[in-house]
Order: structure tokens, then C-alpha cells, then sequence
């Protein structure tokens, strides 16, 4: 059997598929490859949020091309749904296969291996039904109703793709080992939007909503806690959509409930929800249990009710502050962070400064901030008052200085609180501090090497370029006091695993 990697480019959802992948090749004996020149096939599993995402998926199929012609690139994911011809047109291609036919990966790579020569051959069409994919693999993929449609027609180029409002597949597989070098594994438990959000590009790439039926979630979440992880992310793309499509159909907040009454997992955490989907109830059940991460990712975009509408967002600017300040209320210590887009088409300043006075007046604790990017098939595409890349890159960096500052300020008020962090897999390359994270996001230091996946209990101190260390009972702490600036620059751009 081959050997090969799977480089990976956008959101949790994504990188629970790309897990979910790298699983089943290794259950049917591939071999996984430490670095892609050292690989015989590359799996690059793509984003097409933004035209940036587009041109950093391109840029690695070149590289990889260019570093070794002889590898078989594979490219899937979202851009490879969106344009697989754009894809399939660039040297070194082998195949492009759609999100609609992802779980057909494993059954491909057997198909381009000399050495499966037991390996069924792909049919005319290039369609593998779903049923044969997972039929001899120990790792569950779920997929409900009918297999996946084969596309219209083959293509010479190689690409393997369909229309993806037509599947009722959910790929999901739980991150049983260590193959994405994660404490914290990532359950994709919802796929696919059913929002049409005007420059989102996402429901057109992942499909209608679809759910992991409550029971599932329950074995994997059981499954995962057996093998000894002790935080659980579970994600989706439109998370608080949760269950809508199941019958009969189940809520989110009641899903949370079972997983806290049926599961031994020690904490959950929530990748990203709509605000709309921030209920009282959610909130209330968050502030009764320590076993759910006090952390509220919710996507604003904006803080302009006119831009909200141009937007197609359901809610103003008052609705989500609404849920800010329950959160606030009910959970005064909790994460509360946000997606901003600047420069949507139309934006004046007006809209901009009302942006900007809305996050500052009100307790987020961090921003991812995006600049507006024109994606194809979305209504803002076809909208013509584009505003020019220097007014955006402007009001992008004053976002970014705002989260700045409201991170700075909430860092500075957990000071002296006693924390109960999740060491973490570290990558820095001082070996005497280790990274951790604690259930509202913050990212901290502690002395000593400790393993990954153990709980701490620090108290919170502040020291050296703005990053907090955990000091524990016990322990000898003074050596923070001979680590340079350095150390915290590779902190800060430490993602937790």
C-alpha cells in the first residue's frame, strides 16, 4: 500500500474531514508519511472561503509538484468543489474530487496503488458507491439514506465530483489517534448551511444541513473519552443548525444534555455558533456545569444594521448584543470572540465606526477579522461598490488593533484566579515551560515539561511581553524569570492542539 499526506488548509470542519481520512487510510494500511516529499500520494484538502485560501491551495500544488513530479497529488475539499477544472487544469494533478465524493478518497488511493492489485478497479464513471467505501473498515463513517450520486459524466481531467445538494452524506469519523497531533480532538457532528449568507460561499461547496444522529454522537464521544482524551471540540459549519434535519428532530441544547448525562467526557467545547442560536437555555446550561468550556465563539460580521441586511445576516446589531451581555451576566469569566468582515461592498465609514464602537463598548475577549473577498455564485459578487484594498487593509488593521486591546484587558482580568488548564502538545523550543489551555481560551505557560493531556490547576500570573504563565503550588516557578522575549513571540503564534 502507498504512503501518503494529507496537507491540510481551512476551517475545524475541514481538518475533522481530512482526519477522518488520514484514519481510514491507515485502517486499510497505508502508511503514513512524515513530510509530502517522502510521500507517494498528496492529499491537499482545500478552503475557498477567500480568493486568498484559493491562491495558498495553488501555490502548495505547485510546490509539491515542483519538489517531486513523480507524487500523486489528489486535491478535495471546498475549492475542489467549487472549480475542479481549475484544479485538474494545474501539472501534477492526478484526480480533483469533490466534498461530494470525499469518502471515495480511500477507495481511489487503492485504485492508483500498483501494489493493491486486489484493489477493485474504478468503474466507468469513477464512482465508488458509499457502502463499499467503509464496508471493511473498524472506523464508522456515517451515511444516511442513499449513497452519494455519481457525477453527470466523466471527465478527461480526472475529476470526480457531483452535485452536493443532492448528498445526504455526513463524513464523520472520530480522531481516534494521534494523527492530527491534537490534545484535543475535533468531532464534526453537523455539515452544510442551509443560510444563504451573501458573500458566503460555504453552502454552495458543503451542502444542506445535515446532522450525526444523537446516538452516534453519544458511541464516539464515549469512544474518545475510552481512549483517554479529556476535551472534546465538536464542530460544524453551522453548529447551532444542529439536528433540524433529523427526525424526529432534536435540539442542540438537548444533544449538550445527553452528552453531559450518557458520556464521561471531562470537558466539552464549542467550536463556533450563530448568535441567533445562543438561547438563554444554552446559556443557563453552560454556567451549571464545569464540563462544558466557558467560550462563546459566535460570528458578528458587522455591527451596521445596514450592512447586516446587505449581509443577508438574520439578526441587527442589538439582537447580538443581547446574547454578549447574557453571556456576560451569567458567565462573567467566559471567552466571548468574533468574526468581523471589513470592506464588504457599500461599507462607509459610518458602518465602520459603528462596528467599531459596538466591539469596543461591549466584553469580547478576542477577533478573527477578515477582509471582505468576492466569492463566485454569492449575491455580493455582483455588487459594484466595491471599496479599495488600501480603505480595507486600514480598517482591518484597526480591528485587529481593537482585539488586540480587549485581549490585552482580559488577560489582565483573570489575573491572580486559579485556573484549571489542559496541558497541551508543545512546539515551543524551550522544553522547561509547557503550553496549556484553559476552559475560557486563554493560553498560558507552566513551568516544568509535562506531558500533553493533564489537568493542572495554576494560579494566574502576568509577566513578559503581555502573555500569562500559571504558577503551581510547589513547583519551582523562578525559572520564568530567565526566559527572554522570544520564548513568548513562538507562544503567540502557538495554535492549541
Amino acid at each position: 500500500m502507498p504512503s501518503f499526506f494529507i496537507e491540510q488548509f481551512g476551517c475545524r470542519a475541514t481538518q475533522a474531514d481530512g482526519a477522518a481520512l488520514e484514519r481510514q487510510l491507515l485502517d486499510r494500511g497505508c502508511t503514513s508519511a512524515s513530510t509530502a516529499a517522502a510521500a507517494d500520494i498528496v492529499v491537499i484538502n482545500t478552503c475557498t472561503v477567500t480568493a486568498s485560501a484559493d491562491a495558498q491551495a495553488r501555490d502548495a500544488i505547485r510546490k509539491f509538484h515542483a519538489a517531486n513530479p513523480a507524487v500523486r497529488l489528489i486535491v478535495t475539499g471546498c475549492y475542489a468543489q467549487r472549480a475542479p477544472e481549475e484544479l485538474a487544469a494545474l501539472p501534477g494533478v492526478s484526480w480533483v474530487v469533490g466534498n461530494s465524493h470525499k469518502p471515495q478518497i480511500p477507495r481511489l488511493i487503492e485504485s492508483l496503488s500498483a501494489a493493491a492489485s486486489h484493489a477493485p478497479a474504478v468503474s466507468a464513471t469513477g464512482f465508488f458507491p458509499a457502502t463499499k467505501l467503509h464496508s471493511d473498515s473498524t472506523v464508522p463513517f456515517y451515511s444516511p439514506g442513499a449513497g452519494l450520486a455519481p457525477p453527470a459524466a466523466p471527465h478527461p481531467g480526472n475529476i470526480l465530483t457531483g452535485d452536493i445538494f443532492l448528498q445526504s452524506a455526513l463524513l464523520s469519523a472520530p480522531v481516534l489517534g494521534g494523527e492530527s497531533h491534537h490534545t484535543r480532538p475535533t468531532l464534526k457532528i453537523q455539515d452544510g448551511c442551509d443560510s444563504r449568507c451573501s458573500y458566503c460561499v460555504i453552502p454552495f461547496v458543503r451542502g444542506k444541513s445535515r446532522s450525526l444522529p444523537p446516538d452516534t454522537v453519544i458511541q464516539e464521544i464515549q469512544r474518545l473519552t475510552e481512549s483517554g482524551y479529556r476535551e472534546i471540540v465538536l464542530s460544524g459549519i453551522n453548529l447551532g443548525t444542529y439536528g433540524r434535519d433529523l427526525s424526529p428532530r432534536v435540539e442542540f441544547d438537548d444533544l449538550l444534555r445527553r452528552i453531559l448525562g450518557e458520556t464521561s467526557v471531562e470537558r466539552l467545547r464549542i467550536s463556533s455558533i450563530e448568535p441567533l442560536d445562543v438561547t438563554q437555555d444554552l446559556v443557563n446550561l453552560f454556567a451549571g456545569t464545569d464540563r462544558i468550556a466557558q467560550h462563546f465563539h459566535m460570528p458578528l460580521q458587522s455591527a451596521s444594521d445596514r450592512i447586516l441586511a446587505a449581509m443577508h445576516r438574520w439578526y441587527r446589531a442589538e439582537h447580538y448584543a443581547r446574547r454578549v451581555e447574557l453571556i456576560h451576566e451569567r458567565l462573567p469569566h467566559a471567552a466571548i470572540g468574533a468574526d468581523v468582515i471589513t470592506g464588504f461592498p457599500g461599507e462607509s465609514e459610518d458602518d465602520h465606526a459603528a462596528t467599531f464602537a459596538f466591539i469596543e463598548r461591549l466584553p469580547f475577549t478576542y477577533l478573527h477579522v477578515f477582509s471582505f473577498s468576492k466569492r463566485p455564485a454569492t449575491k455580493a459578487a455582483a455588487l459594484t461598490n466595491e471599496l479599495p484594498g488600501g480603505t480595507i487593509k486600514r480598517r482591518a488593521r484597526e480591528l485587529r488593533s481593537l482585539s488586540e486591546s480587549k485581549s490585552a484587558a482580559f488577560r489582565h482580568s483573570q489575573l491572580g484566579r486559579t485556573l484549571r488548564v489542559l496541558t497541551l502538545r508543545s512546539d515551543l523550543r524551550d522544553t522547561s515551560v509547557t503550553p496549556a489551555l484553559s476552559s475560557n481560551y486563554l493560553r498560558v505557560t507552566v513551568p516544568g515539561e509535562w506531558p500533553p493531556n493533564k489537568w493542572l490547576e495554576i494560579q494566574v500570573s502576568h509577566r513578559w511581553s503581555g502573555f500569562l504563565t500559571g504558577l503551581i503550588d510547589g513547583v519551582n516557578n523562578s525559572t520564568f524569570e530567565r526566559k527572554d522575549s522570544q520564548h513568548y513571540q513562538d507562544l503567540a503564534q502557538t495554535t492549541p492542539q
